[in-house]
């Protein structure tokens, strides 16, 4: 009686695992729900994001007014392929990235907030 339950207990238990194709599907199929749900709320959003400021450095023109990842607040005088040069005080030119442009603030020739008005 002990064995007669034992081999009952094998064979509905090999039967539920070996179901071949459609019992592999349904132990991939959390798997499967996972890696969608990553490339939907992790990978296509980053890639979106990445689309966007590529094409903000692209559109970079002289006279914008920029701002680095690091918070350091410049506008553009020249912009070469992959380095663009901010003043960032009267007289104070700095070479830096494009990639590190985190956002422009205005576009175009922005007149200065400190100058003397006539």
């Amino acid at each position: 009686m002990i064995f007669a339950d034992a081999a009952m207990a094998q064979t509905t238990t090999s039967a539920a695992a070996g179901g071949g194709a459609q019992g592999m599907l349904l132990q991939m199929a959390p798997i499967l729900a996972l890696i969608i749900l990553f490339y939907f709320l992790l990978i296509r959003p980053q890639q979106r994001r990445a689309k966007l400021h590529q094409q903000m450095v692209g559109a970079l023109k002289r006279g914008d007014q920029v701002v680095l990842n690091s918070g350091v607040i410049g506008k553009v005088t020249r912009v070469d392929d992959a380095e663009a040069t901010l003043e960032i005080a009267a007289g104070v030119n700095v070479k830096v990235v494009k990639a590190m442009i985190s956002e422009v603030r205005t576009r175009g020739e922005p007149a200065p907030a400190n100058d003397a008005k006539s």
